[in-house]
């Protein structure tokens, strides 16, 4: 299998004014474009076994990865999966109901608490990383990883764990013609792209 750059299901404009249009085919048409011809290369030496997985599958298992591989796979591999949920993860106009809405209040005790927690986690990933919602273990939970780690990954290689229902790119890639300096500002204008029907069938997916 040999991964390929998936189309976005909107216009580069679409999420205007709070993502840029230059921004969005940037970061999709070069940046991602970058990490599934990276992650090719090194598929192609790789066992069928392995070469065959989904970039998702392949990162929940980097430990079967041989350790010259490993590094590259786990960076551009995990960049491929990481920016196909992003973007799948973003639509004007959706709105957070039903039993997603109902396990966030549960578990962070209020939508707005869940929020500044994800801003918090969002913020203070020092460097390029990624902010999450993740589902483990019958709970929500909100973590961040470095550079394109995933939860997927685990513990041992992300410092995380658990299944991603959003994700926020954090990386100054994603923002930084239109904010510049200002991640709080690109923070906050993810709430009004983030696509809740998307999270809520990942939601509705996990729990089968």
């Amino acid at each position: 299998m040999s991964y390929t750059l998936p189309p976005l299901p909107y216009a580069y404009d679409a999420l205007e004014p709070h993502f840029d249009k230059q921004t969005m085919e940037i970061h999709h048409s070069k940046h991602h474009q970058a990490y599934v011809n990276n992650a090719n290369a090194a598929l192609e030496s790789l066992p069928d076994e392995l070469k065959n997985l989904s970039a998702e599958d392949l990162i929940a298992q980097l430990d079967r990865i041989p350790a010259e591989k490993r590094a590259i796979l786990r960076n551009n591999a995990g960049g491929h999966a990481n920016h196909s949920l992003f973007w799948k993860g973003l639509k004007l106009g959706t709105q957070l109901t039903g039993d997603l809405k109902a396990a966030i209040e549960r578990d962070f005790g209020s939508v707005d608490e869940f929020k500044a927690k994800f801003e918090q986690a969002a913020t203070t990933r020092f460097g390029s990383g990624w902010a999450w919602l993740v589902y483990q273990d019958g709970k929500l939970a909100v973590v961040s990883t470095a550079n394109q780690d995933s939860p997927l990954m685990g513990e041992n290689f992300s410092g995380a764990s658990g299944y991603p229902i959003v994700g926020l790119d954090v990386w100054e890639h994603a923002y930084y013609l239109k904010y510049q300096n200002r991640r709080p500002d690109y923070i906050k204008a993810f709430w009004d792209v983030v696509n809740w029907d998307e999270a809520a069938k990942r939601f509705a997916d996990v729990k089968k």
